[in-house]
């Protein structure tokens, strides 16, 4: 009876578990812009002098970083020889459209290290808009480049960047199942667990330390903790029957987690250390996928208490339920942006599962993607951007979308990869 659930509603887990069986040929993917926005600011970044001698090109990732924002739209800099200490010539990239640009160096230091430094300019104002420098091994240019990028994108839109952000997913590859960390873009890519039981529903600790995932390693699902500094896991859940879909509170001391222990599938509090767990929700139906508010206040669920899966609200400490989604027969998977406006989620429509986002003061929802088989969306530190899972062209992708839907990026190229969580900023 533990699948209980998944066989009345096989868009779910079922659904999910017949894609892990596809194989991946290749861990890492690329994010490319596949549509754009209206608004999008013009900028240049023009290359780095010295960085052809360095192992990574730190312009082409800033401007790649940028211009996957949706925000902006890059301008190529020409051949003009630039570095921070240049003032470009205002009025040649005013004739090319371009509202800001930025230029910088790269150069080796006699230990191996780079020093990376880069100015950013308001081309409209004539304005010099700062820059920094960084000093780094040869592995962290990449790094480097997403400090850059986040630095730009918060100067000219006064939002924090997410591109030094990381994103977990799930690939597996003959009989081995991989649970990946990697940066915004899809580049460094570390498998940190691998196992030949299914890996799913990987959720970051609020501190970016860990991931809570679940394993079917003994032949059930349990929910595990794996401190990605050490290299330990622990054992959180592994009680009588299902314990699945972990979601950390925002203080990080206590999962919400699906136990079937009591008989149908409810929503459990569980410390992180592990320890009994705290009934929170209490129907006659399954209740899953439990994700906490940004406040910590309420917890958001999936229930289908009233006859079809919907999505419902109680309080972080359990009690009366209270419908959110009230459109359409199958709602699942809520995920709330942590600035605490927008709630994303999957729903069944035109015969497809797409993509919503609805606005949580007003309650007004609608799809923002063009694809109809998505899953798992989570929402990126900035509550800008939505990374999810779907298919495309027949094949397993991640797909990455502004909450408005103007801007999609298409990722998955190169294999099949699901289960997406998008990381806490860094600390």
């Amino acid at each position: 009876m533990r699948f209980k659930f998944f066989a009345k509603f096989p868009g779910f887990l079922v659904f999910l578990l017949a894609l892990l069986s596809l194989s991946s040929v290749n861990a890492q993917f690329r994010v490319d812009v596949s549509g754009v926005g209206f608004t999008q600011v013009p900028i240049s970044i023009a290359a780095f002098k010295g960085e052809a001698t360095s192992t990574q090109k730190i312009s082409a990732i800033v401007a790649a970083d940028l211009e996957r924002s949706g925000q902006f739209r890059h301008i190529d800099a020409g051949t003009v020889a630039l570095d921070e200490n240049t003032q470009p010539d205002m009025s040649a990239f005013r004739q090319k459209a371009v509202d800001a640009m930025a230029a910088g160096s790269v150069t080796r230091l006699a230990d191996g290290r780079f020093d990376v430094r880069f100015r950013l300019w308001d081309v409209v104002k004539g304005a010099n808009l700062g820059g920094k420098q960084y000093t780094v091994i040869a592995p962290s240019l990449r790094t480097a480049a997403h400090n850059i990028s986040d630095y730009i994108y918060e100067k000219l839109t006064g939002e924090k960047g997410v591109f030094s952000t990381k994103i977990a997913y799930v690939t597996k590859a003959g009989a081995s199942y991989t649970l990946w960390t990697a940066d915004a873009d899809g580049e460094n890519a570390i498998a940190q667990l691998r196992n030949t039981e299914p890996i799913i529903s990987p959720a970051w600790s609020p501190n970016g330390a860990q991931l809570a995932y679940v394993s079917f390693e003994s032949r059930k699902p349990e929910v595990w903790v794996f401190d990605l500094n050490t290299r330990a896991r622990r054992l959180v859940a592994g009680f009588k029957g299902s314990n699945s879909g972990p979601s950390w509170s925002p203080d990080g001391r206590t999962l919400a987690i699906t136990l079937s222990r009591d008989g149908n599938s409810q929503i459990y509090a569980v410390a992180a250390s592990g320890g009994e767990p705290i009934r929170l929700s209490r129907s006659e139906g399954i209740d899953t996928e439990a994700t906490y508010s940004a406040d910590g206040k309420s917890i958001y669920f999936m229930s289908d208490r009233g006859g079809s899966p919907q999505i419902y609200r109680m309080s972080s400490s359990g009690g009366s339920a209270t419908r959110v989604t009230f459109s359409g027969n199958y709602n699942i998977s809520p995920t709330l942006s942590p600035d605490g406006k927008w709630m994303a989620y999957i729903s069944r429509a035109g015969g497809g599962y797409k993509l919503f986002v609805m606005d949580l003061s007003t309650g007004a929802a609608k799809a923002i993607t063009d694809t109809n088989a998505d899953e798992k969306p989570s929402f990126a530190a900035n509550s800008k951007l939505i990374v999810y899972a779907t298919r495309f062209q027949g094949r397993e992708a991640l797909m990455a979308t502004t909450i408005d839907g103007r801007v999609s990026k298409l990722g998955g190229v190169s294999g099949d990869i699901r289960e997406p969580a998008w990381a806490p900023m860094s600390n």
